[in-house]
């Protein structure tokens, strides 16, 4: 996988997730993988979730999950809800590994 990998991650405001995606992009580096991660809150995602090729939920929007999802599935871009304890601790790497896998899935 050498090409860019874009995620995309989204919660309320798009400041919770700022650390986490600090965090993956770390994670990222220390594999020099490219990356490209960003967090935006989730009134700006018909906007931005085309640029993408993996959406991930904060636990605070995880009940948008659904409707999210059938908005991004013509353009075959998954969108998950992170992992609650992955998220809570700020596992940067495996919320990473979890991006990349569903992004291996869909190709």
């Amino acid at each position: 996988m050498c090409q860019m990998v874009r995620i995309m991650l989204c919660c309320s405001a798009g400041m919770s997730t700022s650390l986490l995606v600090k965090k993956m992009v770390e994670a990222a580096e220390s594999r020099e993988l490219p990356v490209e991660i960003d967090a935006y809150g989730v009134s700006e995602f018909d906007i931005q979730f085309p640029k993408y090729q993996v959406v991930l939920l904060g636990p605070q929007v995880k009940y948008m999950l659904n409707m999210l999802a059938e908005k991004a599935a013509p353009q075959g871009i998954p969108v998950k809800a992170i992992d609650m304890a992955d998220y809570g601790m700020q596992r940067g790497d495996k919320v990473l590994d979890y991006a990349l896998s569903l992004i291996a899935a869909t190709h």
